[in-house]
């Protein structure tokens, strides 16, 4: 089924006299703010149609897959199969239920069962993220796949239980390939995968979601981050290409079968649909849910703002299911991609204006910490572009919008602390950081016993969340947050802050030295990706 691309026709605004307030994110609240006049603001496409069965995708496209036999021609009884799941990281926020991972593994799961196949186990592939809750995974995978398979088959991957861990080989750039021994060990291993943004899938998924340190240190690393621009373009990014080479090596030990998904961009469902809107386009109803939903936060204490938002899913459709072979499956899923979020864009801008919301892939039920923030702003948001250059000219202004405070969740996100007031304090550099601190911290036993028994992240995550940035810190010739609660933060990070938006345009005029810089907002979340001519 091919789904036609929305209209661009409204994704570019030029900001005039007559025209409406802009909402910006602001952590857990918005902030509404009159652009000056000819500031540009970019929109996101409006969501794809999805298709109308998501089961019946799925089995057209295991039935039918890109460079492979169909899956139950890959089956027989008695084999081993080893199925690996995304995290809780994307989509974000987490959809509706039922998740598409749940339909696709009601699909696999039943034909698997039809052929005789009943040594599976599935694996959720977080890598070095945090272990998935049980009651994360059953809304997930849902409760009769849940209470069939957990905990003896169903299970979080576990980065740091040495034995379960096999050394595939290497690449011919001196990359260690580990991977899962019960992957490794396996007649077939299906990964089930969701793409919420071009950098997702292909061969991130099994490569990345069921390694070790050991193999994710070759991409995920100050060196690679630099020379990966874009993220967004697979096709220009050195960490896509790496995960590429470790993907071939996989490939020559284990048969994958790639089942991967793509999903509209309606993240906000009823309740929030005014940020899907250009706000000049608002309608009473709009304002008034606006007004109440922006007063309603305002009144809350912070962490009952998070509970609350945290519980609103996505209204996500589902766009497309590809399966087969990883490399023949992974342009399909970009196609679907750029035809929802890509934006042609004339030209760069001086100063860049985004908002930072309260979530993401890395704080789902948790904190957003300053570490965070800056990962979102710079590795992320200034990321989003597709092309040879950035939305931002070198040397410009990137404005966020975000409280920036000084929490940090104990639990999750341990090493953060320490990374974040001790090392940030003593240095921002990345090569240094990886020289002297890294593996220090990648082997501490502590850290890595609350990543094993706990809800942590593994301790090198906290330097992957600098790293992140590298691109855009390089690039950047000033930061500026707006309605940073914390000035030690921002002075950590190395931002400077402003009260307001305006006075933050204000002193990106006199950095620039222009008094009529060329501004643009990016209108997101919903994502959009800026695709510059």
């Amino acid at each position: 089924m091919t789904i036609a691309a929305p209209s661009r026709d409204r994704c570019v605004v030029k900001i005039d006299r007559s025209s409406a307030a802009r909402v910006l994110h602001y952590g857990e609240g918005f902030l509404q703010e009159k652009l000056p006049e000819g500031t540009r603001v970019l929109y996101p496409p409006p969501p794809l149609q999805p298709v109308k069965d998501v089961k019946q995708a799925v089995r057209y496209a295991i039935s039918h897959p890109e460079g492979s036999e169909p899956l139950f021609a890959l089956l027989k009884p008695g084999m081993k199969v080893t199925i690996g799941l995304d995290d809780i990281s994307i989509p974000l926020p987490p959809m509706a239920t039922p998740d598409v991972r749940q339909s696709v593994l009601e699909v696999v799961l039943e034909q698997l069962a039809q052929y005789g196949v009943d040594d599976v186990h599935l694996i959720v592939a977080t890598s070095l993220h945090r272990r998935m809750t049980e009651d994360e995974i059953r809304r997930m995978v849902g409760s009769r796949i849940f209470r069939a398979y957990h905990p003896d088959r169903l299970y979080n991957h576990d980065a740091e239980d040495r034995p379960n861990m096999v050394k595939l080989g290497e690449t011919p750039h001196k990359e260690p390939v580990w991977l899962s021994r019960r992957a490794a060990e396996s007649d077939l291993v299906i990964y089930v995968n969701v793409n919420l943004v071009p950098m997702d899938g292909g061969h991130k998924s099994v490569g990345v979601g069921l390694t070790c340190y050991e193999t994710l240190r070759s991409h995920h690393n100050p060196k690679t981050i630099l020379e990966s621009w874009s993220f967004m373009d697979p096709a220009r990014s050195a960490l896509a290409k790496s995960c590429n080479r470790i993907g071939k090596i996989v490939n020559e030990s284990v048969r994958v079968f790639t089942i991967e998904t793509t999903v509209n961009n309606r993240m906000f469902g009823d309740a929030l649909s005014f940020l899907m809107k250009n706000e000049d386009d608002w309608n009473a109803a709009d304002d008034l849910a606006f007004r109440a939903t922006k007063t309603m936060l305002e009144k809350l204490p912070r962490a009952a703002k998070r509970a609350v938002l945290m519980k609103v899913p996505a209204a996500y459709g589902i766009t497309g299911v590809f399966a087969g072979a990883t490399d023949a499956v992974h342009p399909k899923t970009l196609e679907s991609c750029f035809k929802q979020y890509s934006v042609p864009i004339d030209g760069p801008c001086d100063v860049l204006v985004s908002g930072v919301p309260y979530v993401c892939p890395y704080n789902v039920n948790s904190i957003m910490n300053p570490l965070l923030v800056h990962c979102t702003a710079l590795g992320y948001f200034f990321n989003m572009y597709r092309g040879s250059q950035p939305l931002l000219r070198k040397g410009g202004v990137l404005i966020v919008t975000h409280p920036l405070y000084d929490e940090f969740d104990a639990d999750c996100h341990p090493s953060y602390i320490e990374f974040f007031h001790r090392l940030l304090t003593e240095t921002r550099d990345s090569k240094v950081l990886e020289r002297d601190y890294e593996e220090r911290f990648a082997r501490d036993p502590a850290y890595i016993h609350m990543f094993r028994t706990g809800k942590a992240y593994h301790p090198v995550h906290c330097f992957y969340m600098w790293y992140w940035g590298e691109a855009g810190r390089a690039h950047a010739g000033k930061v500026i947050v707006v309605g940073a609660e914390s000035k030690r933060c921002a002075e950590i990070l190395g931002w400077d802050v402003a009260p307001t938006l305006d006075d933050a345009l204000g002193e990106a005029r006199a950095f620039l030295g222009k008094s009529s810089p060329d501004v643009t907002v990016l209108h997101h979340p919903p994502l959009l990706l800026a695709d510059l001519k």
